[in-house]
């Protein structure tokens, strides 16, 4: 029988050794990702957002095994992905556009070479048929297929960012992490691709991981929305629900900056802000990690950390604000 999430994170759990003692033992450990769970249902597409820093985008890396997790369970299809062999079949079911549309990709390459790569890797065509599916893949993503011939650097941001897209979706992966894919790009351009990614959606039956910081944006595209905090998450919901009700103090300080185009409703908000800076992931804070910069905390914050439960349809929050803890 067939899963009803195509992804379940269980534990998950990323940590970078930055010190080592004499021995060559870890001795001190950015906890990038701190055990998190969460699961994406099929045709979905789930928006993970925070401010920077807090292991959004480790998250996308590790379940794509870009990094290698140092603990939990990532099951793709119900099946788990702790194998060598596991991990080729990911390759052809889970894809990653990336941040940086300049950086990702071959400056030495052709367009035709870039995106015909997976292709050929996965020997899935070649010759004609080869040349054929790389002009199908341009003019899926809006772009001349003319373009094969031509090098990354005699394109716009935008126009770059469809190549990562094509590159994506040539071997007909059903999941694709999106790990910030607007962010380097000019306001006028996101849209476009926003409204691409919807359409190819749609159109092909993709299931989105949306990493962003733009909460606008996120709110656009997601079915459901995760807040994620110094590697945790602390607040998961429908989209509509999280954006109108938020129930946890650091989602409503990120909903609370997002500026409303109206100069009379806007002067008249009371922003909530988060005092003092990010803590240091090395050494997180004890109990709630948001502690020290929240204006709700209290004794138990600092003595317990707050589980992430369900409080009611499907709404999770992580807070000793809610019954239940």
């Amino acid at each position: 029988m067939e899963s009803k999430h195509i992804l379940e994170v269980r534990n998950l759990k990323k940590y970078f050794t930055v010190k080592t003692d004499f021995w060559g033992r870890p001795a001190a450990c950015l906890k990038a990702v701190d055990d998190i769970s969460f699961n994406i249902s099929r045709g979905e597409t789930l928006g993970l957002v925070g401010e920077s820093g807090c292991g959004k985008s480790t998250t996308g890396r590790t379940i794509i095994h870009l990094y290698k997790p140092t603990a939990g369970e990532i099951l793709f299809d119900g099946k788990a992905i702790d194998s060598l062999s596991a991990e080729k079949q990911l390759r052809r079911a889970m894809q990653m556009i990336f941040q940086d549309p300049y950086a990702s990709l071959n400056p030495r390459m052709t367009v035709g070479d870039i995106i015909g790569e997976p292709l050929d890797i996965h020997g899935l065509a070649s010759g004609s048929g080869r040349a054929d599916r790389i002009a199908e893949l341009l003019q899926m993503v809006g772009l001349n297929p003319g373009y094969a011939s031509r090098f990354a650097h005699e394109f716009s941001g935008g126009q770059r960012q469809r190549i990562g897209i094509a590159r994506a979706l040539a071997i007909e992966p059903r999941f694709i992490i999106c790990d910030e894919p607007i962010s380097a790009l000019d306001v006028s351009i996101q849209a476009q691709v926003v409204n691409l990614l919807e359409h190819l959606q749609e159109k092909l039956g993709l299931t989105y991981l949306f990493i962003a910081h733009d909460l606008a944006m996120v709110k656009h595209i997601s079915t459901r929305v995760a807040v994620m905090y110094l590697g945790k998450i602390v607040e998961i919901a429908g989209s509509t629900e999280l954006y109108n009700k938020p129930q946890h103090p650091y989602t409503q300080a990120l909903l609370s900056a997002i500026a409303i185009p109206d100069p009379l409703v806007e002067s008249k908000r009371q922003r909530l802000l988060l005092t003092g800076d990010l803590p240091n992931p090395i050494n997180p804070p004890s109990g709630c990690r948001l502690r020290t910069r929240c204006h709700c905390a209290m004794p138990r914050c600092a003595e317990q950390e707050p589980a992430l439960i369900d409080i009611g349809a499907g709404h999770m929050a992580a807070c000793h604000l809610h019954p239940g803890h």
